[in-house]
């Protein structure tokens, strides 16, 4: 039935580990990984709970495909009240430790409680035991996983760890697995941290051996894979150029945020790109990029390996930082780069490795800095107050800001608050480019009108993955739709939205639906596991989890009026592009989406809606 049909609950301030049956009709209504994450997150924790309290709960879930021969089927999610946002977290990793999690024959690790002193999990296969981490506290997650492989005498133990910076509770603290693939936004890190958990360590030998219909699912799979293999953007463009294809491209259609979106287009962005990664650099004649690496089960292999110039002045005396490690994909680079107006990609790929290292979100440290700099231009922070001087296009600010966020250190005590509290302590929380407290990923709202409701009604905070609006866009998939455009936009994203929700709940990758829509995972779904799962019924679930977040939010004290952008967005039109002087037409676009949601004026879901998706 694909499931392992098992979790695990970890008490950790009575220092227990508890197996449990998973509950199955559960499974049935929510798939698994985020849909079913979430619901044993909501029906246990009180919506109003301080994220950094032990009463917060922390789930590691895979889902029913995680673990299997199907493409990309190597994800696990962390299901928790967001740090960052105190909304609902879903964070997605991939990699390979959701997979070994599968095979050690659990569903989902359930995580409540918080230890008196620093501990790590170990799991092998059913044995499921707290140990001391008092040696692994203070360290970074480079040091940490090889430190706990060491000591079980195991280099096959997939270990996700945090780093100083969910040590430090900065509120967009990572957690980390396979050195660097990351569980990234809304702060699951700093959760982790608050419970004194340093890691989660993993080593399974049981395989994933109960699919439904073994036949059904190897031809399902082998179809699956031709489509990914024969698409442009899953069989050339991400394996050749990884999600850094975007700079480029999106650059060209004035949709690139730029020095805290004061721009839409950065004159830099070439220098930074994909192409840029690929190019031989003019000191020692060798490219950026390394090779392309995948996560397992993966036949995309979008994954960035990057090597820095050893004579760059960022790691010219660090030896440590001239290995091969996870190089940059488009978020990153945006975030470190166009955000604040820095071209310097070797400079990009250090501070990238300090987020790698030490568990950092990326984006949400990349916009934080965006905010920093428009205020030290501003004159509102001087140089005295931050340590050195922070304007647009500094690399060398950059750097240090990461160095100091990570470790917790002067000035990067202050930006590890991310940008809304940041913005709010020096009186200017416009500045904050963020929904719901989470910073924007790399696309502006008001080039692409579509992605702006989509930043707006995310229930995590702004997010891209979420309902990827880029995709028709800018892209054309599964249909082209004009970027300036409202008209249609509420009812695509709501496609989208739901969509996504399902393919997050199924232990594949995201990136497989620029190839495949949900027809071409529903046989896979179907063939693997036990009972009903028709188009209709997965579109009903997809609708039913966007539903179940959105109510937990309201529970949490979100309303209508926190489904909105920053006034820059809404009223500040876009300088250049082919979308210029355009702003968001957010007041156009959101009464229609409440409405085709089947939500009141106020955004809250109908007695009927409930009813229809059986969350009454």
């Amino acid at each position: 039935m694909a499931w392992q049909g098992k979790i695990l609950r970890v008490n950790l301030s009575k220092g227990t580990c508890t197996p449990e049956p998973l509950n199955m009709e559960w499974a049935r209504q929510y798939l698994g990984q985020r849909g079913l994450g979430t619901k044993y997150l909501v029906s246990e924790i009180d919506p109003k709970v301080d994220p950094l309290s032990p009463d917060n709960k922390l789930i590691f879930a895979t889902g029913p495909l995680t673990g299997t021969m199907a493409s990309t089927g190597g994800r696990y999610s962390v299901i928790t009240k967001g740090a960052l946002t105190g909304a609902i977290a879903c964070s997605n990793s991939g990699g390979f430790f959701g997979a070994e999690l599968k095979m050690a024959g659990w569903d989902m690790v359930i995580i409540e409680g918080k230890s008196p002193s620093p501990v790590y999990l170990y799991i092998e296969n059913d044995r499921a035991q707290l140990l001391p981490a008092d040696f692994l506290w203070g360290k970074s997650v480079w040091e940490t996983e090889p430190a706990i492989q060491s000591r079980h005498q195991d280099p096959l133990i997939r270990v996700s760890s945090i780093g100083r910076a969910g040590e430090n509770q900065v509120l967009y603290a990572a957690i980390v697995n396979d050195l660097h693939r990351a569980a990234g936004r809304s702060g699951v890190g700093a959760v982790m941290g608050s419970k004194n958990l340093k890691a989660v360590a993993v080593r399974g030998t049981k395989g994933v051996g109960n699919i439904r219909d073994p036949k059904a699912f190897m031809e399902a799979v082998r179809v699956g894979k031709e489509i990914l293999k024969n698409h442009p953007v899953t069989g050339q463009g991400l394996p050749k150029f990884g999600t850094q294809v975007l700079m480029n491209v999106i650059n060209e259609v004035g949709a690139l945020p730029t020095r805290n979106h004061r721009d839409v287009q950065f004159e830099g962005a070439h220098k930074i790109s994909g192409e840029a990664m690929r190019e031989p650099r003019p000191t020692d004649g060798k490219p950026n990029l390394v090779t392309n690496q995948a996560c397992f089960g993966c036949t995309i292999a979008c994954g960035r390996i990057s090597k820095l110039d050893e004579t760059h002045w960022t790691v010219k005396n660090k030896p440590e930082y001239w290995g091969a490690s996870g190089g940059l994909e488009y978020e990153a680079a945006w975030a470190l780069g166009a955000a604040n107006g820095v071209d310097d990609l070797e400079a990009l790929t250090y501070a990238n490795f300090i987020c790698n290292e030490d568990g950092m979100d990326p984006i949400s440290f990349g916009a934080t800095v965006g905010a920093v700099m428009e205020l030290y231009e501003m004159g509102v922070l001087t140089e005295a107050e931050i340590g050195m001087p922070a304007p647009f296009g500094s690399a060398e600010a950059l750097c240090r800001f990461a160095e100091w966020t990570a470790r917790g250190e002067g000035f990067g005590k202050v930006i590890g608050l991310g940008s809304r509290r940041l913005c709010e302590k020096y009186g200017h929380p416009e500045l904050s480019m963020s929904v719901k407290g989470q910073e924007f990923p790399a696309y502006d709202g008001r080039s692409l009108q579509g992605m702006g409701l989509g930043y707006a009604t995310a229930n995590r905070g702004a997010c891209h993955l979420r309902g990827y609006m880029v995709s028709t866009e800018v892209l054309g998939s599964p249909v082209k739709t004009d970027p300036k455009a409202t008209e249609g936009k509420p009812e695509m994203l709501k496609a989208i939205q739901d969509a996504t929700a399902v393919v997050d709940s199924t232990g594949l990758c995201l990136f497989t639906t620029f190839a495949w829509t949900l027809a071409d995972i529903q046989p896979q779904l179907q063939a693997a596991c036990e009972g009903d799962w028709s188009m209709e019924s997965l579109n009903l679930l997809g609708e039913r989890i966007w539903n179940l977040e959105r109510e937990f939010n309201l529970k949490a004290g979100f309303s209508a009026k926190d489904d909105t952008l920053p006034p820059r967005l809404l009223k500040e039109p876009a300088k250049t592009g082919p979308q210029k002087g355009e702003v968001c037409h957010l007041d156009v676009m959101l009464p229609k989406y409440y409405e085709v949601r089947g939500w009141t004026p106020e955004g809250v879901p109908t007695p009927e809606t409930r009813q229809r998706l059986g969350l009454s």
